[in-house]
């Protein structure tokens, strides 16, 4: 039986459910698996992803901005006024490096769980990350890209390797 998934390519099918057999690609946020093939509104959604996250990205920093002129009105003294500057500034830039790494690499569970913290602070970096990803790709799919076709390969060669059954092989007197 043999069925077209998603990438156009003809290939066997579960029985059944009509689902192409084999490992399944890893939807990604706002984008589903139309990462796969480019296909389903693929353009469309990577523009809509960039401007979404930029036009986020600028509204904090409008938040952000209030924030500060509360801190001016409370009069509550030029270091802590720094303070949370810098803190604002680190934690984004942070948050922008582990965010970008994180589209080329899985993270570490614990280490993620770790930074939760500074990366709710820094999420303007992270806003801005997510944007300047979507420019040239979806966040995270060379990642998922290569995942995905290192399963496809080893299926292929599970698959492939007994193409008969070993049962029926006739032997050479």
């Amino acid at each position: 039986m043999s069925d077209k998934s998603e990438t156009g390519t003809s290939t066997e099918t579960s029985v059944g459910t009509g689902t192409p057999a084999g490992p399944q690609p890893e939807p990604l946020r706002f984008f589903g698996t139309t990462w796969v093939a480019h296909d389903g509104g693929y353009p469309v959604r990577r523009v809509a992803v960039a401007v979404g996250a930029l036009a986020a990205a600028v509204a904090a920093c409008f938040v952000l901005r209030f924030a500060y002129q509360g801190l001016a009105i409370a009069d509550v003294g030029e270091f802590v006024t720094l303070l949370v500057v810098v803190m604002f500034a680190v934690c984004s830039a942070l948050a922008f490096r582990h965010t970008w790494d994180a589209f080329t690499k899985r993270p570490d569970p614990d280490r993620q769980a770790s930074l939760r913290g500074l990366l709710a602070i820094g999420f303007v970096g992270s806003l801005l990350a997510y944007s300047f990803r979507a420019l040239t790709e979806a966040p995270g799919e060379k990642l998922h890209r290569e995942e995905y076709e290192t399963a496809r390969r080893q299926y292929e060669r599970r698959t492939n390797r007994r193409t008969n059954n070993p049962s029926k092989k006739h032997r050479r007197s």
